[in-house]
C-alpha cells in the first residue's frame, strides 16, 4: 500500500507561489506516472499536471505556463512550483501516483491552496 503525504498548501494573495510537495512511501511496486488534481468549491476533482518515470509532463490548459511539475525518482517524491496565481487556483490539491505494475492509482489527502484577490 502506496501513502503519499502532501505539504505545501497555504493562503496567498493573487500573483503569488506556492510550492506543493508530495512523498510517496511503502508498497511493491514501483510509480510510474505521479501528478496532482485538484478539486474547487462546487467544482468536479480536475487534472493539473502529471509526470511519468521519462520525466514526460502534462499540463492542464488553465494552468500552462504558470505551473511546473517536478520529481525526485530516489525520494519518490513530487513537486509542484505554482507560479501567477489566481483565485480560480483556489482548490484542494490532491498528490496522485499510479503503479506500472497493473496500474493501480493511491491518492493523497489534500492541501488547500487559497489564493486572495
Amino acid at each position: 500500500q502506496v501513502q503519499l503525504m502532501e505539504s505545501g498548501g497555504d493562503l496567498v494573495q493573487a500573483g503569488g507561489s506556492l510550492r506543493l510537495s508530495c512523498a510517496a512511501s511503502g508498497g511493491s511496486f514501483s510509480i510510474d506516472v505521479m501528478g496532482w488534481y485538484r478539486q474547487g468549491p462546487g467544482k468536479q476533482r480536475e487534472l493539473v499536471a502529471t509526470i511519468n518515470k521519462g520525466a514526460g509532463t502534462y499540463y492542464a490548459d488553465s494552468v500552462k505556463g504558470r505551473f511546473t511539475i517536478s520529481r525526485d525518482e530516489v525520494k519518490n517524491t513530487v513537486f509542484l512550483q505554482m507560479n501567477s496565481l489566481k483565485p480560480e487556483d483556489t482548490a484542494v490539491y490532491y498528490c496522485y501516483a499510479r503503479t506500472g505494475y497493473l496500474s493501480v492509482a493511491y491518492w493523497g489527502q489534500g492541501t488547500q491552496v487559497t489564493v486572495s484577490s
